[in-house]
């Protein structure tokens, strides 16, 4: 396989595995091609690249910086922005995590909580909806926990926990 061929398809199937981290597939495709630039990219670049329109660019790169792994860039004599992504894949792993955590999982919990507490009557129904609601607000918080514990080692966590698993 050529790199270009190469590229090309590592850009389409990081769009395609997008969904599966809770982004759509421009936004993946975008951060993939950032990951691999050797240079900071304007949106010009990116747009001809992915063959995008500027607004869904704009707002796909937006979206990706709101989630801390795009970054703004300037160069020096230049009035455009220019765009990189993290590479550190220990680092982009934390931040989606969290990411997801703090956009998926905590509303989740609230809901959760909220639910499980109704006042019960003597209902089998009732009775049974507030106790598996409860059990299911404690699993996902043990998750949670869980996971901001994993998220807080800032160095090499993820290699370090993959060693520990393959052992």
């Amino acid at each position: 396989m050529e790199f270009e061929e190469a590229r090309r398809k590592y850009i389409q199937t990081w769009g395609a595995l997008g969904s599966q981290w809770g982004i759509n597939k421009t936004m993946a495709q975008i951060h993939a091609l950032l990951m691999i630039s050797t240079e900071v990219l304007s949106i010009e670049e990116i747009m001809e690249e992915l063959q995008i329109s500027r607004g869904n660019a704009s707002m796909n790169i937006r979206a990706l910086i709101d989630w801390g792994i795009v970054f703004k860039e300037s160069k020096a004599g230049e009035r455009k922005e220019f765009f990189s992504a993290e590479k550190d894949l220990d680092k982009l792993a934390v931040t989606i995590a969290r990411e997801r955590s703090k956009r998926e999982i905590k509303p989740a919990l609230r809901i959760l909580k909220e639910v499980s507490s109704i006042k019960t009557s003597s209902s089998k129904a009732e009775k049974q909806f507030a106790e598996q609601t409860k059990n299911l607000y404690d699993f996902v918080l043990k998750a949670d926990n869980v996971l901001d514990k994993v998220t807080q080692y800032n160095e090499n966590w993820l290699s370090k926990l993959v060693v520990r698993l393959i052992k």
